[in-house]
């Protein structure tokens, strides 16, 4: 049985570096010999919260989102925005940020990556439960005008399969979070291994 081939990357470009993301493109050695382009988005990575209460309902948020010119409707979320962030601390704080909730227990819900094919971006869906409402600072830009929607999450998962919530990891922590109150599969601990996160932005930052 031959041995997989190894894609060596043989050379290396930065193209663009912003603020929340970088373009490099590569050369990968591919089998026969061949050098390839490949363009690589790199992004600092993500985490996702499902905020679900007591009585099985979920906060979301509606949100303007300009690549698409629309509000759409999502879990909270943020950036990893500094090199070797806590992924648990900095969900606290966009729970607490974005929809004035803190939570008693954490898990992680499901680990994505949206586009493989051209992007490093990884995000980690955390469930929150033992919710708590406080006041929530005030938001700028997009989270200025964000709308919190509480709803139950039956309700959100039907949105989902009528193609009404589109967003990525919200559909991904909605059906995975159905699964879980169905008994189907289990949680994993809040501190579990993410072989997935990005580093390379990050680095760039760091």
């Amino acid at each position: 049985m031959s041995r997989p081939h190894e894609f060596v990357v043989c050379g290396s470009d930065t193209l663009y570096v912003g603020k929340i993301l970088a373009l490099r493109m590569d050369q990968v050695v591919m089998p026969g010999g061949r050098d390839a382009k490949r363009e690589v988005v790199e992004h600092p990575g993500s985490v996702v919260i499902l905020p679900l209460h007591d009585d099985g309902s979920v906060t979301m948020i509606d949100q303007y989102r300009h690549p698409l010119g629309r509000r759409l409707r999502e879990l909270p979320a943020g950036l990893l925005d500094l090199p070797g962030e806590d992924p648990l601390a900095t969900a606290r704080r966009e729970l607490l940020e974005e929809v004035g909730y803190t939570a008693r227990d954490w898990s992680v819900l499901v680990d994505l990556v949206s586009s493989p094919g051209f992007s490093d971006e990884s995000q980690r869906v955390f469930l929150a439960r033992g919710l708590t409402q406080v006041d929530r600072p005030p938001g700028i830009d997009e989270e200025a005008d964000l709308e919190v929607v509480r709803l139950p999450l039956g309700d959100a998962v039907r949105q989902v399969l009528a193609g009404e919530i589109v967003n990525g990891p919200a559909v991904a922590g909605l059906l995975a979070a159905h699964a879980a109150m169905a008994g189907i599969a289990q949680p994993r601990p809040a501190e579990s291994p993410w072989p997935d996160r990005p580093t390379r932005f990050a680095g760039r930052r760091g």
